[in-house]
């Protein structure tokens, strides 16, 4: 595999709000009586305060893995006891101004909404470096950026829904990698017609995929619908439905795909261990979800690994 990989998120603009706590590990977990800071931070990347991106922070502790202290623990705490101001509680001109870098990475867990358990898969910004800056990028298209490799296997076209004001797009489906290089399944979209007729034109499928690089910009807002219903005598009755659009929108993509083969940026054998690897991380969140939920209940729990929902043939 080459030696880079890239995964990387920038998020700059106002705190929005944050769910930060300061919590201590126990006395029998493998770093015992540990403080650290869990939680979300949100920050509102457009002037007009309408698009809220989340980056999620598992383990902040106040010093590094090498024993330095931890500029961004310190930055979060100051989060927590108030040192930095939000939107929500002190209002846009005071809200502190703030830039991290982070990746994407997967919030996920098995769900049985739909009636049958199935594993959801949610992009999230995996913690990253967090620093307070004086000034905004003037562009509020670079505030809320994404840049990984993708290992690119299906695409799926959707026409566009004018009732819900939704465009036309083609939704990307592949493999991103994380810093240890694990597969992580994701969704992008494509919206401009050139870059859906490019995509479309790559022909990639399980037994033709294509690696290559592709940058973009997060988009997460609330849309408030409002319906009326009339009525036999006085006003219409107004019900408002809330709904938050969260999406990862391709807006560039490499020149030259890179290459996959033996001599190549990655190799079929890596893609096909690659692939293994993440069928044992989908057993082992199957495994520690039921056992949690049993300890919940005072029982044993019972798992079984799915079978992989790609056919990767070379």
């Amino acid at each position: 595999m080459k030696n880079k990989i890239w995964n990387a998120t920038h998020i700059s603009g106002r705190l929005y709000q944050h769910s930060l706590e300061m919590k201590t590990t126990k006395p029998d977990s493998k770093v015992p009586n540990t403080q650290y800071i869990n939680g979300n931070v949100e920050i509102a990347t457009d002037d007009a305060m309408t698009n809220i991106v989340t980056v999620h922070f598992s383990f902040t502790t106040a010093t590094t893995s090498k024993g330095a202290a931890n500029a961004t623990f310190k930055v979060l705490a100051g989060i927590i006891d108030g040192t930095y101001k939000s939107v929500m509680q002190h209002g846009k001109d005071a809200a502190t101004l703030m830039m991290i870098d982070s990746a994407i990475g997967l919030n996920e867990f098995y769900s049985d909404r739909t009636g049958t358990e199935e594993l959801v898969s949610a992009k999230r910004n995996e913690g990253g470096f967090v620093r307070i800056i004086n000034e905004l990028e003037a562009d509020e298209k670079v505030r809320n950026t994404f840049d990984t490799d993708i290992i690119l296997y299906r695409t799926r076209h959707l026409d566009a829904d004018e009732e819900n004001n939704l465009p036309e797009k083609l939704i990307l489906c592949g493999y991103i990698m994380d810093f240890r290089k694990s597969f992580l399944p994701v969704e992008y979209s494509v919206v401009s017609p050139g870059a859906i007729a490019y995509f479309e034109g790559l022909e990639a499928s399980e037994k033709n995929p294509v690696f290559t690089r592709v940058k973009g910009v997060q988009v997460s807002q609330t849309i408030v619908k409002r319906v009326e219903e009339e009525s036999a005598f006085g006003d219409p009755y107004v019900r408002e439905y809330t709904n938050t659009k969260k999406d990862f929108i391709v807006t560039w993509g490499a020149k030259e795909p890179y290459t996959i083969g033996p001599d190549g940026d990655i190799t079929p054998a890596e893609i096909k261990q690659g692939l293994a690897d993440r069928e044992t991380a989908r057993a082992t969140i199957k495994k520690n979800q039921e056992e949690w939920k049993a300890k919940q209940n005072g029982g044993t729990s019972a798992f079984a690994t799915s079978d992989t929902d790609t056919d990767f043939d070379f």
